[in-house]
């Protein structure tokens, strides 16, 4: 069976960088042949609040599934005032879901981390937050994580990277996710 990479991340807007860089370092892994899911920000919108009123069992299933089956994944978060968005964080607290799995949360997943902001202290504030809420999940973060500091005219509005720093950034962490996906394949289960 194949590499499968789920990839996590954006924002409200639809035409959200944060989606854009998602979507960029998804590339690696498309080329290679690996299945891809993309739950981007429409999707993260209509999550309710994990545990909440409005959350039931059937709620945000579609992810929590194709995480319990993935390789490896991918989250991008915008640096809201110096840390993850409530979007985000949201989704990943669906991971919760996962806690008595075979594989629980993130057990054996290698995870590419993606923080965009319009500072630099955002995304890197924002990139320490997300490697500790990997660890907090077990996961395994690439080495490499991607700090992009947003602009007008970064990516085009198809979605085509058009920073050349940027797009390297993305390349290496996608590139990361599948070599640690086909590394840790063998990782024993808890």
């Amino acid at each position: 069976m194949g590499v499968r990479i789920v990839a996590i991340g954006g924002t409200v807007s639809s035409l959200s960088s944060t989606e854009m860089a998602l979507r960029e370092a998804t590339i690696p892994a498309r080329e290679a042949g690996a299945q891809v899911d993309v739950f981007g920000g429409e999707y993260l919108s209509r999550l309710p609040h994990y545990g909440g009123e409005e959350h039931d069992q059937s709620t945000g299933r579609e992810m929590v599934e194709a995480v319990r089956e993935a390789d490896g994944v991918l989250i991008a978060a915008p640096g809201y005032h110096g840390t993850v968005s409530g979007l985000v964080k949201n989704a990943l607290d669906y991971l919760e879901d996962l806690a008595t799995d075979r594989r629980p949360y993130l057990h054996g997943r290698s995870v590419g981390l993606i923080a965009t902001a319009y500072g630099d202290q955002a995304t890197m504030s924002t990139l320490l937050t997300m490697r500790s809420i990997v660890h907090a999940l077990r996961g395994w973060p690439t080495p490499m994580g991607a700090t992009i500091r947003t602009y007008p005219g970064i990516f085009s509005p198809e979605g085509e990277c058009l920073d050349e720093r940027v797009r390297m950034q993305l390349k290496l962490v996608g590139e990361q996710v599948l070599v640690g996906a086909r590394s840790l394949d063998s990782f024993p289960e808890v």
